[in-house]
């Protein structure tokens, strides 16, 4: 099925490019990073922007709360930035994981969706896996980026509800592109007193970046438009896969085993969650 091998690149370009976003923390601030990220994916974005809508489309939109999300993604890319700076970023996946299960929970207060108790406990066990990862230590609770990702991770569940409010009005060409462009400006404007000059080096780096965000976001959307999300949503936890095989790779890095339980947490509460929800549609409309 095209929705699944498109699901599965989008799943590997994100593990690429978190590959090399991790490689440039190590020498530049989170914020720039961030701004680096969204400034190398604007052209190619832009190209396959204006390939498919009129940028009348582009500048009709509904701004309040594309900036709301964009706001939202900065403060995501810095604390997911600073998250891989600290960690593996298998350990790091692990803890975003639990975001679909914040989705599901904020979306009875913000959509008026109805969640029952089945769903609740998904939630609550999968929270349970984030403790677990985020185990207390000799220094305290848990590290500042464990903490930082966790943060990230509820910044993309709101930033996730403003997209299925976004969706009612505006295309998905005009929320990647003003994501992206706010993401640029607003990140680069926090940056811009600790800017460290780029190396030539690292230029690959940033162009890698570039090529497999853009791709990654390209392919996440046309899955999500040919696919059922019941059945595309669970691929995401191949991205585990990738990040293991990355981080012995690059770093010579493995999750010890307390984080293979957490994360094992986690996936099992979200695969029930996506089970229940197809249930529920199912029920709704047979």
């Amino acid at each position: 099925m095209p929705a699944i091998g498109l699901m599965l690149l989008a799943v590997l370009m994100f593990a690429l490019m978190d590959a090399g976003l991790k490689t440039l923390v190590e020498h530049y601030p989170p914020l720039q990073v961030a701004t680096l990220r969204g400034l190398a994916s604007l052209p190619l974005v832009l190209v396959w922007v204006l390939g498919t809508v009129s940028v009348r489309s582009l500048l009709h939109v509904y701004w309040r709360l594309h900036l709301f999300r964009g706001a939202l993604g900065i403060a995501m890319m810095f604390g997911f930035v600073y998250g891989l700076r600290a960690m593996p970023m298998s350990s790091a996946y692990s803890i975003a994981f639990v975001a679909p299960l914040l989705v599901t929970a904020l979306a009875v207060p913000l959509l008026g969706e109805k969640v029952g108790p089945r769903r609740w406990t998904a939630i609550a066990i999968g929270l349970v896996g984030v403790l677990v990862i985020l185990r207390p230590t000799g220094q305290g609770l848990a590290t500042l980026g464990g903490l930082a990702v966790l943060l990230a991770s509820i910044c993309y569940a709101f930033g996730a509800i403003t997209v299925r409010l976004l969706s009612r009005r505006d295309s998905s060409q005009a929320m990647v592109f003003w994501f992206l462009v706010i993401l640029s400006i607003g990140a680069g404007l926090l940056a811009a007193p600790d800017w460290i000059p780029i190396r030539a080096s690292d230029a690959w780096t940033i162009a890698g970046v570039g090529v497999t965000g853009s791709l990654a976001q390209v392919a996440l959307t046309e899955a999500f438009r040919r696919g059922e999300a019941s059945l595309i949503a669970p691929l995401e936890y191949t991205a585990l896969v990738w990040t293991v095989s990355l981080d012995l790779l690059l770093w010579g890095l493995l999750p010890d085993n307390v984080t293979w339980l957490g994360a094992g947490i986690i996936v099992a509460s979200g695969f029930y969650l996506l089970r229940r929800e197809k249930i529920h549609a199912a029920v709704e409309h047979p």
